[in-house]
């Protein structure tokens, strides 16, 4: 009793030192862990085989750590390593890719395909807003696909507002169509053993109608103001050339190549049995390898607090598992359904958006990736169905608050730093509406699909 109730206070602690950002996340998360370890495991359950299996260390040195033969159950005790791995190996890419001008290379090449025109750029850029964040983490592609939204902004006088709160917004829905989009995906993936497959005939199926929605809520309710001011006619020489963007022609050739290898090997790792932590390192390696005059500059850029804060997450998770408390919340879900798999349903997927508007998704997943495992245990509900509710959920709730995705801050502080600046108010009343919007067709087409 007294180890749940410590585990319990060192969550909530947790929780609460991330969302107020006095200290920065990866530092809470790490002491939050190491008092699990301590007060816990040690004082609370005497127990250094729970230290052991949440520090699941041994996974890294089995085989299926890094091939599968066969189907796999998954495992969401302890740290997840080969979420971890894979993350590394994708951040590593995309600075190689940054590098070389790639982003800015791609906008400024539809921006010409378009013609510059204001309305076709707008509706075009949601989609590769959405597109690319299916591959690469939303906040690389809204730090670049902002900072060209402005940039194009100031050459064909338009506000760039509207259309950085829709490339926000379609940078998290985009996250929530594949395995590697977003990392609540990630977890959600490598925990319960899913492919990138699964994702995609699952959640990118939801994600594709709700980005029918979301394109014509966002066209007309920002239509007007983005026509307004705008000049009719554009000075393509004083437009920057898609080509100029490139800084290194070699390294962009070889950053497609790998980038285009990458996608493959994650839509084809179900049938070759390569692991998401295989197919990082391969990734990781290839970049290091092909760009090794930048190697040590590309391994300075990577992201490490953030791959920290997963893995003191982790390890706080893991003491809710080891008391569990996970158990208890299950069995609380399941008596306020009833067992009725529609109630069931739309508590998951309410309680992630909501949740996830407000504190950071990636706890949030991770805390209930054990909570839909026992559900699906105790009332025989499709485990696979709980968890598709759970990532549209965590990934799209994040949209409806500047501060429930880290693609919305970035996008915010981008914005802010040209003198564009998106308070609270403006940005809540007209994201939270989308978000509503897709959070209800996203449930309902689990309804008609699923039940």
């Amino acid at each position: 009793m007294l180890a749940q109730v410590v585990a319990v206070v060192i969550f909530i602690a947790m929780f609460l030192f991330i969302v107020t950002e006095i200290v920065e996340r990866h530092i809470v998360s790490l002491v939050c862990a190491l008092l699990t370890v301590i007060f816990v495991f040690g004082l609370g359950m005497h127990s250094m085989s729970a230290v052991i299996e949440t520090l699941n260390i041994k996974s890294i040195f089995m085989t299926e750590f890094w091939y599968l033969s066969g189907e796999t159950s998954g495992n969401s005790s302890g740290i997840n390593w080969e979420t971890i791995l894979f993350i590394f190996g994708m951040m590593v890419m995309v600075e190689g890719m940054a590098r070389v001008g790639f982003f800015r290379w791609l906008c400024m090449r539809i921006a010409r395909l378009v013609n510059y025109q204001v309305i076709p750029l707008f509706v075009t850029f949601m989609i590769l807003s959405t597109i690319l964040a299916m591959f690469i983490d939303s906040i690389t592609v809204i730090l670049f696909l902002a900072a060209v939204t402005i940039e194009l902004s100031q050459l064909l006088k338009f506000n760039p507002v509207p259309m950085i709160l829709s490339e926000i917004f379609c940078a998290n829905l985009g996250g929530s169509a594949t395995m590697c989009g977003d990392p609540p995906n990630i977890i959600i993936g490598t925990s319960l053993g899913y492919s990138f497959t699964d994702f995609v005939t699952n959640t990118g199926v939801i994600a594709g109608v709700c980005l029918i929605a979301v394109l014509a809520y966002f066209y007309l309710l920002f239509r007007k103001e983005l026509l307004a001011g705008g000049p009719k006619t554009v000075d393509y020489d004083s437009l920057p050339s898609p080509e100029s963007t490139i800084t290194d022609k070699k390294g962009f050739a070889v950053s497609c190549v790998i980038f285009a290898a990458a996608i493959v090997l994650l839509v084809t790792h179900a049938q070759t049995g390569l692991t998401v932590s295989t197919i990082g390192s391969l990734v990781a390696v290839a970049t290091l390898v092909t760009s090794w005059k930048y190697a040590i500059l590309l391994l300075k850029k990577v992201d490490y607090k953030t791959l920290l804060f997963f893995i003191g997450l982790f390890v706080v998770i893991g003491g809710l598992e080891q008391t569990g408390i996970l158990e208890i919340i299950a069995g609380f879900i399941g008596r306020i359904s009833g067992g009725n798999v529609m109630v069931m349903i739309a508590i998951i997927i309410w309680l992630s958006a909501i949740s996830s508007a407000f504190v950071d998704n990636i706890p949030f997943a991770t805390t209930m990736i054990p909570i839909i495992k026992s559900l699906s245990a105790t009332y025989g509900v499709d485990l696979s169905m709980l968890a598709w509710t759970l990532a549209m959920g965590t990934d799209i709730g994040g949209s409806a608050t500047p501060i429930g995705a880290s693609a919305n801050v970035v996008g915010i502080a981008t914005a802010s730093r040209e003198g564009y600046v998106i308070k609270w108010g403006l940005y809540c009343k007209k994201m939270m509406p989308a978000t509503v919007i897709v959070v209800l067709i996203s449930m309902l087409l689990i309804y008609f699909r699923y039940l």
